[in-house]
């Protein structure tokens, strides 16, 4: 019987040691913030994120879990910056204070429109956002309001800066939206016709503060 010589296989190592994580928190939200500003919402997925950077849909798995992962970094990276210190009490009322907080706010967020909405679904987790409204309540408190009033401000104040942002990015009152109104039979609508014809004299940050202002002097009581 002739002899067959096989070739014995060596063992070799398996390398179990992971990957070194290469891209950072910060790289990773910057890359999907880049996409929505870009974009829009809409835009922004998985292999959007990859493809900005420059790295396949399955290695940016490793990194984070989903899309709604994705949002979270982008809402921190954006609100991270929101200095959420108001000024001492005696540089003026409490009105003013919050004021100050909520133009913070809005100037951060205003710089990043389409990160809006993020902003809204990821609150509760959001550090950025917790040290915000945990500063805001503060200010209540010391205001005066009880307990469940502190809630109610503090829910009205999102509301009101997160519908103002969107109205200011989406659809401005000088716009053709506005225009269209003005041009309504004012027999019918005297009102909206007349406020539509006013409209263009309106800056946002009148409109803003006009807006916010009310609601603050709804507050004090």
């Amino acid at each position: 019987m002739p002899y067959t010589y096989q070739r014995k296989r060596m063992p070799y190592a398996v390398n179990t040691m992971p990957r070194p994580r290469s891209l950072t928190q910060d790289r990773l939200a910057a890359a999907a913030l880049a996409v929505i500003d870009r974009e829009g919402l809409a835009g922004l997925s998985m292999r959007a994120v990859a493809v900005e950077l420059g790295i396949s849909t399955m290695a940016l798995y490793r990194y984070v879990q989903d899309r709604g992962e994705l949002e979270a970094l982008v809402v921190e990276l954006v609100l991270g910056s929101v200095d959420s210190t108001p000024p001492p009490a005696a540089t003026g009322t409490w009105q003013a204070r919050i004021t100050l907080l909520v133009d913070r706010l809005r100037a951060t967020v205003g710089a990043h429109p389409d990160v809006l909405p993020l902003t809204f679904t990821h609150r509760h987790r959001s550090p950025s956002v917790l040290r915000w409204g945990e500063t805001v309540l503060g200010v209540l408190t010391e205001a005066g309001l009880g307990p469940e009033e502190r809630i109610v401000a503090l829910r009205a104040l999102l509301a009101y800066v997160i519908g103002a942002i969107q109205q200011e990015h989406l659809g401005a009152l000088s716009g053709a939206g506005t225009a269209a109104i003005a041009r309504l039979p004012a027999a019918d609508f005297p009102h909206l016709t007349e406020a539509a014809r006013g409209a263009p004299s309106l800056t946002p940050d009148r409109e803003f503060h006009g807006g916010l202002a009310l609601l603050l002097a709804g507050l004090d009581r």
